[in-house]
Protein backbone atom coordinates (compact mmCIF):
# COMPACT_ATOMS: atom_id res chain seq x y z
CA UNK A 1 0.00 0.00 0.00
CA UNK A 2 1.02 3.37 -1.16
CA UNK A 3 1.35 6.01 1.67
CA UNK A 4 0.40 10.03 -0.24
CA UNK A 5 3.11 12.08 -0.09
CA UNK A 6 3.12 14.83 2.35
CA UNK A 7 5.37 17.72 2.12
CA UNK A 8 8.05 18.35 4.63
CA UNK A 9 7.07 20.81 7.25
CA UNK A 10 7.84 24.29 6.36
CA UNK A 11 10.92 25.74 7.98
CA UNK A 12 10.62 28.95 10.17
CA UNK A 13 12.50 31.97 9.67
CA UNK A 14 14.11 33.38 12.51
CA UNK A 15 15.10 32.26 16.35
CA UNK A 16 13.10 29.63 17.87
CA UNK A 17 11.43 31.14 20.57
CA UNK A 18 9.47 29.51 23.56
CA UNK A 19 7.97 25.85 22.95
CA UNK A 20 9.80 25.64 19.86
CA UNK A 21 12.96 25.26 21.86
CA UNK A 22 13.47 21.21 22.13
CA UNK A 23 16.23 20.88 23.88
CA UNK A 24 17.05 20.08 27.81
CA UNK A 25 19.16 22.53 29.10
CA UNK A 26 19.52 26.35 28.30
CA UNK A 27 22.15 29.01 29.40
CA UNK A 28 19.92 31.76 30.15
CA UNK A 29 20.29 35.26 30.29
CA UNK A 30 17.52 37.18 32.20
CA UNK A 31 15.24 39.94 31.13
CA UNK A 32 17.86 42.31 32.20
CA UNK A 33 20.82 40.96 30.94
CA UNK A 34 22.19 38.78 33.49
CA UNK A 35 23.79 35.72 32.97
CA UNK A 36 21.42 33.21 34.99
CA UNK A 37 23.59 30.44 33.72
CA UNK A 38 22.90 26.89 33.29
CA UNK A 39 19.25 25.77 33.78
CA UNK A 40 16.21 23.24 32.29
CA UNK A 41 14.19 24.40 29.61
CA UNK A 42 11.58 23.93 31.58
CA UNK A 43 12.66 26.18 34.14
CA UNK A 44 13.67 28.98 31.58
CA UNK A 45 10.15 28.37 29.96
CA UNK A 46 9.06 29.22 33.72
CA UNK A 47 11.15 32.41 34.13
CA UNK A 48 10.13 33.95 31.09
CA UNK A 49 6.30 33.33 31.76
CA UNK A 50 6.75 34.69 35.14
CA UNK A 51 8.00 38.12 33.55
CA UNK A 52 5.47 38.29 30.44
CA UNK A 53 7.61 37.40 28.55
CA UNK A 54 9.53 35.33 25.87
CA UNK A 55 11.95 32.90 25.99
CA UNK A 56 14.27 33.78 22.80
CA UNK A 57 16.87 30.88 21.33
CA UNK A 58 19.76 34.02 20.39
CA UNK A 59 22.55 31.16 19.69
CA UNK A 60 21.35 27.85 19.00
CA UNK A 61 24.71 26.38 17.75
CA UNK A 62 26.62 26.88 21.27
CA UNK A 63 26.48 23.90 24.01
CA UNK A 64 23.91 24.42 25.82
CA UNK A 65 22.39 26.80 23.32
CA UNK A 66 21.72 30.28 24.81
CA UNK A 67 18.26 31.40 25.18
CA UNK A 68 17.26 35.05 26.64
CA UNK A 69 14.16 36.33 28.26
CA UNK A 70 12.75 39.27 26.10
CA UNK A 71 9.88 40.36 24.29
CA UNK A 72 9.95 38.99 20.89
CA UNK A 73 7.75 41.30 18.88
CA UNK A 74 10.32 44.57 20.07
CA UNK A 75 13.26 42.00 19.07
CA UNK A 76 12.21 41.43 15.34
CA UNK A 77 11.40 44.49 15.12
CA UNK A 78 14.94 45.82 15.85
CA UNK A 79 16.17 43.11 13.53
CA UNK A 80 14.24 44.65 11.06
CA UNK A 81 15.28 47.80 11.43
CA UNK A 82 19.07 47.31 11.62
CA UNK A 83 18.94 45.28 8.46
CA UNK A 84 17.10 47.99 7.26
CA UNK A 85 19.65 50.51 8.36
CA UNK A 86 22.16 47.99 6.85
CA UNK A 87 20.77 48.44 3.14
CA UNK A 88 20.27 52.29 3.20
CA UNK A 89 24.26 52.46 3.69
CA UNK A 90 25.41 49.78 1.29
CA UNK A 91 25.96 51.62 -2.02
CA UNK A 92 25.71 49.60 -5.25
CA UNK A 93 28.13 50.32 -7.79
CA UNK A 94 27.01 51.13 -11.23
CA UNK A 95 28.75 50.60 -14.27
CA UNK A 96 28.77 54.09 -16.53
CA UNK A 97 29.76 54.13 -19.83
CA UNK A 98 31.58 56.59 -21.84
CA UNK A 99 31.65 56.66 -25.78
CA UNK A 100 34.27 57.79 -27.45
CA UNK A 101 35.29 57.98 -31.38
CA UNK A 102 39.25 57.46 -32.48
CA UNK A 103 39.44 61.05 -33.78
CA UNK A 104 37.67 62.88 -30.72
CA UNK A 105 38.38 66.45 -30.39
CA UNK A 106 40.38 67.64 -27.72
CA UNK A 107 37.48 69.74 -25.94
CA UNK A 108 35.80 66.66 -26.15
CA UNK A 109 38.04 64.69 -24.94
CA UNK A 110 38.31 67.14 -21.83
CA UNK A 111 34.63 67.00 -21.04
CA UNK A 112 34.40 63.25 -21.29
CA UNK A 113 37.49 62.77 -18.72
CA UNK A 114 35.31 65.49 -16.14
CA UNK A 115 32.41 63.38 -16.57
CA UNK A 116 35.13 59.94 -15.89
CA UNK A 117 36.56 61.66 -12.78
CA UNK A 118 33.06 62.55 -11.42
CA UNK A 119 31.88 59.02 -12.04
CA UNK A 120 34.87 57.95 -10.23
CA UNK A 121 34.21 60.19 -7.22
CA UNK A 122 30.80 59.03 -6.84
CA UNK A 123 32.33 55.56 -6.59
CA UNK A 124 30.76 54.15 -10.14
CA UNK A 125 33.42 52.04 -12.42
CA UNK A 126 33.91 53.39 -15.95
CA UNK A 127 33.38 51.79 -19.54
CA UNK A 128 35.03 53.26 -21.80
CA UNK A 129 33.63 52.69 -25.69
CA UNK A 130 35.84 53.57 -28.59
CA UNK A 131 33.26 52.82 -31.92
CA UNK A 132 35.02 52.50 -35.09
CA UNK A 133 33.03 53.27 -38.23
CA UNK A 134 34.13 52.27 -42.12
CA UNK A 135 37.34 52.81 -42.93
CA UNK A 136 38.42 53.72 -39.18
CA UNK A 137 38.58 49.99 -38.66
CA UNK A 138 41.87 50.52 -40.48
CA UNK A 139 43.46 52.34 -38.15
CA UNK A 140 42.59 50.58 -34.88
CA UNK A 141 46.29 51.57 -33.42
CA UNK A 142 45.04 55.06 -33.19
CA UNK A 143 42.01 53.77 -30.87
CA UNK A 144 44.40 51.96 -28.80
CA UNK A 145 46.39 55.01 -28.22
CA UNK A 146 43.52 57.03 -27.35
CA UNK A 147 42.55 54.22 -24.97
CA UNK A 148 46.27 54.16 -23.19
CA UNK A 149 45.84 57.95 -23.13
CA UNK A 150 42.95 58.09 -21.02
CA UNK A 151 44.67 54.92 -18.70
CA UNK A 152 47.54 56.90 -18.17
CA UNK A 153 45.54 60.04 -17.10
CA UNK A 154 42.86 57.99 -14.77
CA UNK A 155 45.81 56.78 -12.73
CA UNK A 156 45.88 58.61 -9.61
CA UNK A 157 42.10 57.84 -9.04
CA UNK A 158 41.22 54.59 -11.24
CA UNK A 159 42.56 50.96 -11.85
CA UNK A 160 41.98 49.23 -14.82
CA UNK A 161 39.66 46.26 -14.48
CA UNK A 162 39.86 45.11 -17.83
CA UNK A 163 42.74 46.09 -20.35
CA UNK A 164 41.51 47.32 -24.02
CA UNK A 165 40.06 44.82 -26.29
CA UNK A 166 38.56 44.63 -29.32
CA UNK A 167 34.53 43.54 -29.93
CA UNK A 168 33.37 43.84 -33.31
CA UNK A 169 33.80 47.48 -34.09
CA UNK A 170 34.04 48.67 -30.75
CA UNK A 171 37.17 48.78 -28.24
CA UNK A 172 36.34 48.57 -24.62
CA UNK A 173 38.38 49.36 -21.49
CA UNK A 174 36.82 49.02 -18.22
CA UNK A 175 37.81 51.38 -15.32
CA UNK A 176 37.11 51.15 -11.38
CA UNK A 177 37.98 53.73 -8.75
CA UNK A 178 40.37 53.39 -6.26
Amino acid sequence: MRRPFRAPPPTKEGPRINREIRVPEVQLIGDDGENIGVVSITEALARAAEAGLDLVEISPNSAPPVCKVLDFGKYKFQSQKKAAEARKKQKIVEIKEIKMRPNIDTHDYEVKMKAMERFFEEGDKVKVTLRFRGREMAHQDLGFKLLMKVKEETLEIAKVEAEPRLEGRQMVMLLAPK
